[in-house]
């Protein structure tokens, strides 16, 4: 499963304002609550506070990979966001995070859900994929930045 069949307009944004952590995950799981629901939409939220509680997942070079299983889903839900300005995330190397992919996965499918995150890494820790999102100029730029970089992936 490619990262980029995960994403679409309404789950991409670009320059997000967020003031915490908290704050910043609320905001993105909340653009995938018309496809999740309200009961979800608070399981994921909760999940990816608790996860977050435990340890971290700011990855280091200003990357921040928050994600929980949660029952109720049948699928996996990404979003991806580029914030206006850095946010302090606890990250591994200390950094700052402008680069936030979530990902949401249905609890009882592993595999998937790890091989997603290992994609995701293999795609952030790329210095000139992480450039070209960070220029990017538009939400419809990252998306194509996203296709464009996985279509010569394996």
């Amino acid at each position: 499963m490619k990262v980029s069949d995960l994403l679409n307009s309404g789950n991409v944004h670009h320059n997000l304002e967020a003031e915490s952590k908290e704050q910043l995950v609320k905001a993105m799981i909340e653009s995938l609550s018309g496809q999740l629901g309200k009961e979800n939409t608070m399981r994921a939220t909760r999940a990816v506070m608790e996860r977050e509680s435990i340890m971290s997942t700011g990855v280091g070079k200003g990357l921040g990979i928050p994600h929980a299983k949660i029952n109720g889903i049948e699928r996996n839900y990404a979003v991806f966001a580029r914030l206006k300005k850095p946010l302090a995330y606890g990250s591994i190397d200390d950094q700052d995070v402008d680069l936030v992919f979530l990902l949401i996965g249905p609890d009882g499918q592993s595999s998937t859900h790890i091989k997603l995150l290992s994609r995701i890494s293999r795609l952030m820790n790329n210095d000139q994929f992480r450039h070209a999102v960070q220029q990017a100029g538009s939400a419809e730029e990252i998306l194509d930045i996203f296709s464009k970089e996985e279509s010569g992936m394996q």
